[in-house]
């Protein structure tokens, strides 16, 4: 019998149905499962992290992922981040969890004064099905919507510009692009320097196409307005990361996809990938089709 490690509890219906063809065992805790345990885990199972898919594609192994599913959600999540950043929210909820709502400079004409999203201009790096989500997001705040892609695309309500004019003239910069070799810091010193004095930049892509050192940098200098970061270079974030002390920065733990029903539907995806693996059939989400035509 196939034996599967499933290494959290997670939600769905179809994860029930492996133990019905396999030996399925699942990680209780406490805690998560530390790298040691995974080793120890995962001897005689079917199992598999990060995968380095061209390694897999040369021995003709399939790789399963869930794909499309998390678009909608980590859009909401981007356009969450957006708003909390424009308006201060993360800012205005510690003042007033902090006691300071009846300190003397409350209500002044800048008391927490935040950037219009109305109106504004929006770019969008990376027209992807997330930047794409994005993009029909900030159509229902009439905003302009300028796109960059690393190959050309035209998208309909985008308009299509180099990297530097959206850099320019957007008051609102979206990653949304995949880390590549290409992309990796691909917003660094010079990339921020193009950018408004009060620009907000939201990242829920991958922390890696930002450089960090140079983010917080442009931030404390005031070279640039404001940060949203769901995705951080080096996971998770340290409590003494000089991004967390920075007032002007909204971070989040990598929960772009965290909403109930998108977790229960990539279990789903991910269980019946297993199962048709276990099956000896063509997984129907595979990231590397290909074997199958060997």
């Amino acid at each position: 019998m196939h034996k599967v490690l499933i290494t959290h509890q997670l939600p769905g219906d179809k994860m029930h149905e492996l133990s019905s063809s396999s030996e399925v065992t699942v990680w209780m805790g406490p805690g998560l499962l530390g790298a040691e345990a995974l080793r120890e885990e995962l001897k005689d199972c079917v199992g598999v992290d990060h995968i380095d898919v061209a390694a897999a594609s040369e021995r003709s192994i399939a790789g399963g992922n869930t794909p499309g599913v998390l678009v909608e959600t980590t859009a909401d999540a981007t356009f969450a981040l957006l708003l909390a950043a424009s308006r201060r929210i993360a800012e205005a909820d510690l003042y007033v969890r902090g006691g300071h709502w009846s300190d003397e400079n409350a209500w002044s004409p800048d008391f927490f004064v935040g950037k219009d999203v109305a109106g504004a201009t929006l770019g969008i790096i990376g027209l992807g099905e997330v930047g794409r989500a994005v993009s029909r997001r900030a159509k229902g705040f009439g905003m302009r919507v300028l796109g960059w892609n690393r190959r050309e695309k035209s998208v309909a309500g985008i308009e299509s510009v180099s990297l530097e004019q959206l850099l320019n003239e957007s008051d609102f910069v979206c990653i949304t692009i995949a880390l590549a070799k290409e992309t990796r810091h691909l917003i660094d010193v010079d990339k921020l320097a193009l950018m408004k004095h009060d620009a907000v930049l939201i990242n829920t892509s991958r922390g890696g196409i930002v450089d960090e050192e140079a983010l917080v940098d442009a931030l404390v200098k005031g070279r640039l307005g404001s940060a949203a970061l769901d995705v951080f270079a080096r996971e998770p974030l340290a409590a003494d990361h000089p991004l967390v002390r920075l007032p002007n920065v909204v971070l989040s733990p990598h929960i772009g996809s965290a909403t109930h029903e998108t977790r229960c539907k990539m279990a789903d995806m991910a269980a019946a990938n297993a199962l048709a693996a276990l099956s000896e059939q063509p997984m129907p989400s595979c990231v590397n089709p290909e074997v199958y035509e060997r």
